[in-house]
């Protein structure tokens, strides 16, 4: 989890044989009930969960430098913590997070028919036609394996200083052939931005708010912009750790809400429960994943070439963790974790510091909420 902490160069951009399952298991995560616009809030041991171990998973949290840990189980708040002078309403960018809304994005514009994610970027982004880019997918995109050009400079330098991001990005190189070479591309990740708006018709960060945020009561979540008004979709978002649970409960409930399906449970199952690239058995489609297998690393490419070479190390992001947890995590390990099997969401918020400092509290901490803290199914 380390290599997780090691992210940008500057602050501003974002964390962090394939062992895949078949399908979700069947009963996991049954609908819960909404919070509506107003959490219901238990004792922990009336949802199964141990108190004594929330309590101690929270000291963690505060000398972790986190602002405020949140816990529910089956749609309730169970447990919700605030640290470093914040509180229910304080909001703060989530950083790479981002990520993990902007796919989410993606699908609710693929569920209306607006795009396919096997089709050609270039379809919205004109000037990659009669290129070498033309090969590249919005799949390629989600994945991280679209061969766009990237370096800790571009990605956290170049970019973070343009005023036009999205510009940036589409002008930069393709510098392989997509499904070759993994890398937590953020400049490539926020080409989606031109996509989204090209598909959709609509301006990316009134999407979120009408199909996302508004359904969904997050009432202290919007998306940022660049300076030449883009929506920014590689990081930005400003949240609280409330609002993003009832992120992490949509995930939960395969995309359903308050009796509506604002995005389909098929996304759901297509961004986190398989690889999306045999580069790297921890990412799906902009979200973190356990499963087992080569897990790649913010700050390094991953090649095919090494992928399949039989030496080298796999494992897990988590390794204590079950195998169908995901997660949404930003710069300074802020996070969104899901749980289908214990049906929990666990939300941490904290300092966003450029290099990770011990002690922090990261997904392998968060992971304690499922691994000691639940006591009964």
């Amino acid at each position: 989890m380390h290599k997780l902490a090691l992210v940008s160069l500057v602050a501003a951009a974002a964390l962090a044989a394939t062992g895949i399952a078949s399908a979700p298991r069947a009963g996991v995560a049954a609908a819960t009930q909404a919070p509506g616009t107003r959490w219901e809030k238990v004792r922990p041991a009336e949802v199964g969960l141990d108190a004594g171990r929330l309590g101690k998973i929270a000291v963690q949290a505060k000398r972790g430098k986190s602002n405020c840990l949140v816990v529910v189980r089956d749609g309730k708040l169970a447990g919700e913590w605030y640290f470093r002078g914040t509180g229910k309403n304080s909001t703060q960018n989530v950083y790479s997070m981002t990520k993990s809304f902007a796919s989410t994005l993606v699908g609710i514009a693929q569920d209306d028919g607006d795009l396919r994610i096997g089709s050609s970027a270039s379809r919205w982004i004109p000037e990659w036609r009669g290129t070498p880019a033309e090969a590249v997918t919005v799949r390629d995109l989600l994945s991280n394996d679209s061969g766009r050009e990237w370096s800790t400079f571009t990605d956290y330098v170049q970019l973070l200083a343009a005023e036009d991001r999205t510009a940036f990005a589409i002008g930069l190189r393709q510098t392989s052939a997509p499904g070759r070479v993994w890398a937590y591309n953020n400049a490539a990740i926020q080409t989606l931005e031109q996509v989204l708006q090209g598909a959709t018709k609509d301006d990316v960060a009134s999407f979120a708010r009408e199909r996302l945020f508004r359904p969904l009561g997050m009432t202290h979540t919007t998306m940022t912009r660049d300076r030449a008004g883009n929506t920014q979709l590689y990081q930005g978002l400003q949240s609280t750790c409330r609002d993003l649970a009832r992120f992490g409960l949509l995930m939960l409930d395969r995309g359903r809400s308050g009796g509506k399906q604002l995005v389909s449970s098929r996304w759901v199952t297509q961004a986190t429960w398989h690889p999306s690239t045999e580069l790297n058995a921890a990412y799906g489609y902009l979200w973190w994943l356990n499963r087992k297998g080569i897990v790649g690393s913010p700050l390094a490419a991953t090649t095919l070439e090494a992928a399949r070479n039989p030496s080298a190390k796999r494992g897990r992001l988590v390794p204590g963790a079950p195998p169908d947890t995901y997660w949404a995590i930003g710069l300074g390990n802020q996070i969104i974790q899901v749980d289908p099997g214990s049906r929990t969401v666990v939300v941490r918020l904290g300092t966003a510091d450029a290099f990770s400092q011990q002690p922090t509290f990261g997904p392998a901490e968060a992971s304690k909420v499922v691994t000691q803290a639940v006591v009964r199914g």
